[in-house]
């Protein structure tokens, strides 16, 4: 391929691969295939291919579900992570499978909420070298390696969003669902955020930065989401946005 363009790096090439010993820079091979650059022998494509065939077996059994995210460094006491679990068992005796990380903290008790009122609970846990251990609240869970992969299971698994106060990876998250329903990827879902102290700070830099200051978002935009203090306010919310079909089958599981 290089020879096309009259290019040849410089290096050895691997008889196996094809992959000039050079190209191992290259973030696909060093990062995503396999820490050596040898992606055939590492078979990698085909574990990414088994995740996501795996999640979407384990999703397509749950028809209505909420997903709760959250930081994982909460812990029991702290009132959002009571908050979690008081939601989610609310949610799962309307009937919801309670979906989440599948880790620690916020995830950990919105599992434990759903789990002690008799739901499903699900955990989409993310393998890592710190924090993230499979919490013991779970019905079913996915085990993932990459981030990815979990994160579109994550996006298409549930007709309700919770985002608790978090770190970098439920903004991460957060940003990743505005921006789907923002582009027409998925259709509009209730997205909630969950507590104003924590959230009113980034929305108004969102309000005055994004928005007013340098336009680089629509008003519209601002109403994928909305924000609540309280659960009865989350709960109100999901009453008024999901589908009254979907929210009969609720009311009959309660």
């Amino acid at each position: 391929m290089f020879e096309l363009f009259g290019k040849k790096p410089a290096g050895k090439l691997n008889p196996k691969t094809r992959v000039h010993a050079s190209d191992k820079t290259c973030r696909v091979m060093t990062d995503l295939l396999d820490p050596d650059g040898d992606a055939v022998d590492s078979w990698r494509v085909f574990r990414i291919m088994s995740e996501f065939v795996l999640g979407f077996d384990l999703l397509r059994k749950y028809r209505l579900a909420a997903t709760v995210f959250g930081g994982a460094r909460f812990v029991e006491g702290d009132p959002y992570y009571e908050d979690a679990k008081e939601l989610s068992a609310l949610l799962a005796k309307r009937g919801f499978t309670v979906i989440t990380g599948g880790g620690p903290g916020i995830m950990e008790a919105a599992n434990t909420g759903a789990y002690n009122a008799g739901g499903k609970s699900v955990g989409l846990n993310i393998q890592l070298p710190t924090e993230q251990k499979l919490n013991p609240f779970v019905t079913e869970n996915a085990s993932f390696d990459f981030f990815f992969s979990r994160k579109v299971m994550l996006a298409y698994a549930s007709e309700v969003y919770i985002f608790f106060p978090g770190g970098f990876g439920t903004l991460d998250e957060f940003f990743e669902m505005v921006t789907l329903v923002q582009t027409g990827k998925i259709e509009c879902i209730p997205i909630i955020l969950y507590g104003k102290e924590f959230w009113e700070p980034m929305l108004d830099w969102v309000g005055h930065k994004m928005l007013k200051q340098y336009k680089t978002v629509s008003k519209e935009d601002l109403n994928i989401f909305q924000l609540a203090d309280s659960l009865d306010e989350v709960m109100a919310i999901i009453e008024r946005k999901v589908p009254s079909n979907k929210f009969t089958r609720i009311e009959h599981a309660a």
